[in-house]
């Protein structure tokens, strides 16, 4: 995850805590997926992220509130299940 994080988003973490397991659709898909989070601070930026090009990624960084993230997923603007179930999750824990 800490190399993943980097390579994605540029920042280097140091603590990653697993937080839960989670089909996404249980009866349809037998893939499990792992949730975590991790704190980062504007000095551990170390790249600009985005992926890397020979694995074909191309991630746009975005960093904004956790108000305007709730606001993305009510308008629509964020659909992606995953996202949605990360966000709440640092809404109910009060992470942020």
């Amino acid at each position: 995850m800490k190399r993943e994080t980097e390579e994605e988003t540029g920042y280097k973490v140091t603590e990653v805590r697993k937080i839960f397991e989670a089909y996404m659709s249980p009866g349809s898909v037998t893939e499990i997926l792992h949730f975590f989070v991790a704190a980062y601070s504007k000095s551990m930026k170390v790249n600009e992220g985005g992926g890397l090009e020979h694995e074909q990624e191309n991630i746009e960084v975005m960093e904004i509130s956790i108000d305007r993230a709730m606001q993305m997923i009510d308008s629509g603007e964020i659909m992606d299940g995953k996202t949605i179930i990360l966000l709440q999750y640092v809404k109910l824990h009060n992470l942020l």
